[in-house]
């Protein structure tokens, strides 16, 4: 059983020594010119995004690129960013009642560097299902939570795309 663990380790050497050759760096590392990309995210002001999903898609980027610390004031980057919301009948029953309903969030974002220039641009999406219920609290709360998984998962996908792109700029 011994030349099973060192031909195990073996293994893992001779794939680490190959990735580090084809140009693998990990994402949360340092950027290209050596910084570290938490200095370079922290850097990005999220500007103000109408509407209470559109403050949680905020938030969440907000926490994510600072780690709750909040903006600086005189950030390199700004984030544009611009949503629309829509709602899918799901399992309509025969009197026209829907049993359940998906939310969409489209996210457009663009990347905007010091002089105005857009660096980045593109879109995240996100559709969350939630079940409708026979109380209004009931729908009314679901939606919300609805609503709030689909910002979560758009302002992750933004700052992932984000991160990615300053990875190799900054």
């Amino acid at each position: 059983m011994w030349w099973r663990s060192s031909s195990l380790a073996a293994m893992a050497v001779v794939a680490a020594l190959g990735l580090s050759g084809c140009g693998f760096q990990p994402l949360y590392g340092t950027t290209a010119s050596g910084s570290k990309l938490a200095a370079a995210m922290a850097g990005v002001e999220v500007t103000p995004i109408p509407g209470r999903v559109g403050q949680r898609v905020r938030n969440e980027l907000i926490f994510e690129n600072t780690g709750g610390s909040g903006q600086s004031a005189h950030a390199p980057y700004k984030l544009d960013i611009v949503i629309k919301e829509s709602v899918s009948n799901e399992l309509v029953k025969i009197s026209g009642d829907a049993k359940s309903q998906v939310y969409e969030l489209n996210a457009t974002f663009k990347l905007i560097g010091q002089g105005g220039r857009v660096l980045l641009e593109g879109k995240a999406t996100s559709r969350a299902a939630y079940e409708r219920f026979q109380t209004i609290f009931s729908n009314v709360r679901a939606r919300y939570n609805a609503e709030d998984r689909a910002a979560r998962t758009v302002a992750e996908s933004i700052k992932i795309r984000i991160a990615a792109y300053l990875s190799q700029q900054a």
